[in-house]
């Protein structure tokens, strides 16, 4: 396999932190390559963490987002969503969500009930992705995608499974819709696979190692809750599997304005985010019936 390929700008090691009462989380963005990933902002890897079991599922209580979109891709074990914009939502392994926060809603993630009840395993991602200025004050959407649904190409050498979860890889076209150009696949590799990705060389490029040790280049090597931050010099990235891995690539369009944020709000200047904020403490952003 050639060796050339896109440049490797660098490797992170994500920060590791609890969400909520409900999440262990390692998160290799922010940082301070996030300006070479956008429009991805965020990514906070949850597990392999044990749940036990409990009538009280645990997670995050509701909170507030707007300007840009959440997209949680589950691995395994079961997440509930609920939303002050009306949408709820139950999610399992292969299933992802991906929810724009748009003009500003509240929402809540818990453990699903009855995987709480009987406890197991959970392992999810949650990306954050920006959205152009014009599409800030959107109305707030909801995508709950059935893994079923994603369509998934096989390698060449038959040892990898590559899944279009949004934009088009190699003719097949993802379910997901963005609003801006985005290309995001869920890889899965057996040991031994080689392949070559085919990403477009203008396209910010980063890859997330799930699990599993992989070779880029054949030179550099990659393991589990590292993001691998590419260069723009071009489209192609040679990978060689050294042990079974998971991999979530995220590609896609940088959005080349100016970027203002504030914990759970992405606007474009700092007097936005202060209308942000007014319109959350005034109940601008919905409420739960129960806290009304």
């Amino acid at each position: 396999m050639t060796t050339t390929g896109r440049r490797i700008f660098q490797i992170i090691d994500g920060n590791k932190k609890f969400v909520g009462d409900g999440f262990d989380v390692t998160s290799p963005m922010p940082g301070p390559r996030i300006r070479q990933l956008s429009p991805y902002l965020l990514i906070d890897h949850t597990g392999p963490m044990a749940v036990a079991p409990t009538n009280s599922p645990l997670g995050t209580p509701p909170h507030p987002h707007r300007g840009f979109e959440t997209v949680t891709v589950v691995y395994e074990g079961y997440l509930a969503h609920r939303d002050t914009a009306g949408h709820t939502g139950a999610l399992g392994p292969s299933d992802v969500q991906w929810m724009t926060a748009g003009a500003g809603l509240l929402h809540e993630e818990r453990h699903e009930k009855e995987f709480a009840k009987r406890g197991g395993t959970l392992e999810l991602l949650q990306l954050w992705v920006n959205v152009p200025k014009k599409d800030k004050l959107a109305p707030p959407r909801y995508q709950n995608i059935e893994g079923t649904s994603i369509p998934a190409i096989a390698t060449p050498d038959g040892l990898g499974q590559i899944r279009v979860i949004a934009g088009t890889y190699e003719g097949t076209t993802g379910p997901a819709e963005t609003f801006s150009p985005i290309t995001l696949l869920d890889v899965h590799l057996q040991q031994g696979n080689q392949t070559t990705l085919h990403l477009p060389a203008d396209y910010n490029v980063g890859i997330y190692v799930v699990k599993g040790d992989i070779l880029l280049h054949s030179d550099r090597a990659a393991t589990t809750k590292q993001l691998v931050v590419f260069g723009w010099d071009a489209p192609d990235i040679h990978l060689t599997a050294t042990t079974d891995a998971v991999l979530l690539v995220l590609a896609g369009a940088p959005i080349e304005e100016p970027l203002a944020t504030y914990g759970p709000f992405v606007m474009n200047t700092n007097q936005e985010l202060v209308q942000a904020i007014t319109d959350f403490e005034s109940g601008g952003m919905g409420t739960f019936p129960e806290d009304e």
